[in-house]
């Protein structure tokens, strides 16, 4: 169709008519739903969030896509991961779902949104096309007053993104990278594509070594302790060893 003639749909569908970008569990409003009652974190936990038992039956709404990447989520402990998307330029970080269920956008933090903000400025200060002087709008919005940066949910609602999956079922920080205005750029234009994010995608993954790092050991026998939670003041968010 041309340069930015597809529409924001085109190529968005699998065979089976799924919306991949949906298609995960939404752990949100369970979360939420217990944080109202205080229910957090003695009753419910605020990570790990279990897979509720509708999602798992054969008959639901899941492509074997989804079910492969959770089964791939579950058996390696990611920390640090992106998704590239394209059609507009910007980088998006959790909560990717608002809060209040009938609000279209939502500013709507992790408990680690200082973490996410950074994650997501370091990928869009080092982008070429973002960092641009020359850079324009793709559509309306002007996310250069933003930094190049924006809060999912306070872009546009998602219920069951792999973003908050992640976070809240794995104690993964990944955000959305949304490469290019052109969502079906030219293969003469990939090469171009490819220097406007090569430092980023470096950059971004160097950020693995940021915070604190180590081993959690028994103080007897100086064994590493598998699946101990780790706590930090004024975060309500766990992490696991």
């Amino acid at each position: 169709q041309g340069s930015e003639l597809a529409g924001w749909a085109m190529g968005r569908w699998t065979y089976e008519g799924i919306d991949l970008n949906h298609n995960f569990a939404d752990l949100n409003t369970a979360l939420w739903d217990a944080e109202d009652n205080d229910l957090v974190p003695h009753q419910f936990p605020n990570h790990y969030i279990p897979i509720p038992e509708y999602y798992t039956f054969a008959n639901a709404t899941v492509a074997p896509e989804t079910r492969a990447v959770i089964a791939w989520m579950q058996r390696y402990p990611f920390v640090l991961s992106a998704n590239l998307h394209g059609g507009e330029l910007v980088v998006t970080y959790p909560f990717d779902m608002s809060r209040t269920y009938w609000k279209a956008q939502e500013l709507t933090p992790t408990p680690d949104d200082g973490v996410f903000r950074w994650l997501a400025t370091v990928y869009a200060t080092a982008n070429l096309a973002m960092a641009s002087g020359e850079r324009r709008r793709c559509h309306y919005d002007d996310f250069t007053r933003f930094g190049n940066i924006i809060n999912g949910a306070h872009w546009h609602t998602v219920a069951g993104s792999m973003n908050d999956f992640s976070y809240l079922h794995t104690n993964c920080f990944e955000i959305t990278v949304e490469l290019s205005c052109d969502k079906f750029p030219h293969a003469s234009e990939l090469p171009e594509e490819w220097e406007n994010n090569r430092e980023s995608l470096l950059l971004f993954m160097e950020q693995v070594h940021r915070g604190i790092k180590g081993v959690v050991r028994d103080s007897d026998t100086g064994q590493g302790i598998p699946n101990a939670i780790i706590s930090v003041d004024g975060i309500n968010h766990d992490v696991r060893t």
